[in-house]
């Protein structure tokens, strides 16, 4: 008999949940997605010149491992200014293949066989099986819609063990767009620091909040040296397929983390990190515009819930609403199957991101206002269906 030449620990792990869908409606005629997290914005011509340019001059050799030194300047720059914490761009920065590289390497150069990672769930469909990549153990912390899936002190200390080491923080989050004030993290990160934690703050959406500016659990009193933040390009910047990121934290985690990103990445790409350089420079008012852009839609459609009676709070961050589907007595699955196969409207089950996102949707307002006033007008068509089905 021939020998199994696969990992059962890669087996195990589910794929992605997002994927199914976008996969049905890209072959689906006159469907409209609304599933997948990418802006609808092309990247700001600035940066796309630059990228251009770097190619034309002949810049396509690898970088430092870390990145080009111009940029993570840039980065410490941005940081500052973003949320007013301070990185030596020397030790403390290091330029990634996206964020989601930055959580592969952040949780295999801190986790042993056994260590415990509180994941707040609904999250981003990666933390949990990079947690069990790296021989961890995802431990979820269910979040309460009545809260409006915030993290709560209380919520964190029932969950904290002898073996709990890192506490990731999805915020602004994927998928419900819950963001965390300043006063709102304060507790957490007393908790963190009576039980000696570290953090992985995935803050790839600071960039898009709406109410006030974002606030990074790092900016907190004692939080900097025990936290690691993650950020990137592909959503604030609309550089998605450029596949950059970063993260920023103590030399001593960061020196591991490069150790592994030797040798698994070499480099991030070296044209798009020059891109990236124009990008912190000069395109603050692109991004303004597309997160301007990003918050009329996002009161379009929780006004378009409100009118036909939907149930969802109101989201602050990112670029997502989380409609609770409850009263229509299907399972998040059933519901997302019912709504692709009779209206062509593509949304992602709140499963996908956790057993407790049973009975939500995620929507991605990353449309043209045309695609999403098409899209509610299905919805409404389809909910009014329903409902007539339960009399």
């Amino acid at each position: 008999m021939t020998r199994n030449p696969l990992s059962k620990k890669i087996t195990e792990i589910k794929p992605s949940g997002i994927r199914k869908f976008f996969d049905i409606v890209s072959e689906m005629k006159d469907a409209i997605s609304l599933g997948v997290g990418e802006p609808d914005f092309d990247t700001p011509w600035r940066i796309r010149e630059e990228g251009i340019y770097s190619l034309e001059r002949g810049r396509t050799f690898y970088t430092s491992n870390a990145g080009l030194q111009e940029l993570k300047d840039e980065i410490s720059k941005y940081m500052e200014r973003l949320i007013g914490v301070s990185y030596d761009a020397k030790h403390e920065v290091l330029v990634t293949v996206g964020g989601s590289e930055a959580i592969d390497i952040a949780l295999r150069a801190m986790l042993d066989p056994g260590d415990e990672v509180l994941i707040p769930q609904p999250s981003y469909v990666s933390y949990d099986p990079c947690t069990i990549l790296a021989d961890g153990v995802p431990v979820s912390i269910p979040l309460k819609n009545e809260n409006e899936f915030k993290l709560t002190k209380e919520e964190l200390e029932a969950v904290i063990t002898p073996k709990t080491k890192i506490l990731v923080m999805p915020f602004p989050n994927n998928p419900t767009g819950a963001i965390m004030t300043r006063e709102e993290l304060e507790p957490i990160a007393e908790v963190v620091k009576e039980h000696d934690l570290y953090v992985i703050s995935d803050e790839i959406y600071g960039e898009l909040t709406y109410k006030g500016g974002h606030t990074s659990i790092a900016s907190l009193p004692g939080m900097k040296e025990r936290t690691l933040v993650i950020n990137g390009f592909s959503k604030g910047f609309a550089m998605t397929g450029w596949r950059l990121g970063f993260v920023c934290g103590p030399q001593i985690i960061m020196d591991q983390m490069l150790k592994i990103h030797q040798y698994a990445i070499m480099c991030a790409p070296t044209n798009s990190q020059y891109a990236a350089v124009e990008a912190l420079r000069n395109c603050g008012d692109e991004v303004k515009k597309m997160r301007d852009a990003y918050n009329q839609r996002r009161r379009f459609l929780m006004s378009e819930f409100k009118r036909m009676g939907i149930e969802c709070f109101e989201p602050y961050g990112a670029f997502y609403v989380f409609p609770c589907i409850r009263e229509f007595g299907m399972t998040s699955e059933e519901f997302a199957t019912r709504f692709l196969e009779e209206e062509k409207v593509a949304a992602v089950p709140g499963t996908a991101f956790g057993d407790c996102g049973e009975g939500f949707l995620r929507i991605s307002y990353a449309y043209s206002l045309e695609d999403l006033k098409e899209a509610l007008g299905r919805l409404e068509h389809f909910v009014n269906r329903l409902r007539a089905e339960q009399k």
